[in-house]
């Protein structure tokens, strides 16, 4: 059986637009921000499951982090939202022949290359939807699609819920995977909290220093 084609999306919102939140100076949220998204294109890049990664934006300064992981650029001109930016990449995936796709976010910095493994050990149909959700289970941290026009996404709508119910409606295989690195994702200063006792201290301590 050939090796499926899987790409993976990572919508990007403008850094100075991004985690209002947390409370930060503008200048600390831009530098959290891309660490952030360096940790989550370095671990999508070593994972030999994903063959391209679609970096979808308007910020020039995430396209500059993407060009040194070989990521195609989509210029994401609104940025209306979450939805029309997975959208965006799917046109590339499906115009390029790609099977599958898996939604991340940028801001889940604890995510290993194993738990994209674990994603993918669940999928059991050619028609298949994989939900990861929040440690909050208000969102969807990770949505992998096959095909990749399975289904329109719902993020910003109990995303998670409605994704699922979405995959069932569409007749495909459909699941709620709980990998607890994915899950953990930064939205305010508590996540924030949960996320720095986590990671390792080189890296907490940098974080820590934005404050």
């Amino acid at each position: 059986m050939p090796k499926l084609r899987i790409g993976a999306t990572i919508p990007v919102k403008t850094f100075s637009k991004a985690k209002t939140r947390l409370g930060l100076t503008a200048e600390k949220k831009e530098e959290l921000c891309k660490m952030m998204l360096e940790h989550v294109l370095t671990t999508i890049s070593k994972s030999e499951l994903i063959e391209k990664i679609a970096l979808v934006t308007r910020d020039e300064k995430a396209f500059e982090i993407g060009k040194r992981f070989g990521v195609v650029e989509i210029f994401d001109e609104k940025e209306t939202g979450v939805n029309n930016a997975v959208s965006l990449a799917d046109h590339y995936f499906l115009d390029e022949g790609f099977d599958a796709t898996v939604v991340f976010p940028q801001d889940i910095p604890l995510m290993q290359p194993q738990d994209i493994q674990t994603i993918l050990d669940f999928s059991n149909s050619t028609r298949c939807a994989l939900v990861v959700p929040s440690r909050k289970f208000d969102g969807t941290n990770a949505l992998f699609r096959m095909p990749v026009n399975l289904m329109e996404t719902h993020y910003d709508e109990d995303s998670y819920k409605i994704h699922l119910s979405t995959a069932e409606k569409s007749r495909a295989s459909y699941a709620l995977v709980l990998i607890r690195r994915i899950m953990f994702d930064v939205d305010d200063s508590t996540d924030l909290q949960y996320v720095l006792a986590e990671l390792e201290p080189n890296i907490s301590n940098k974080i820590q220093n934005l404050f």
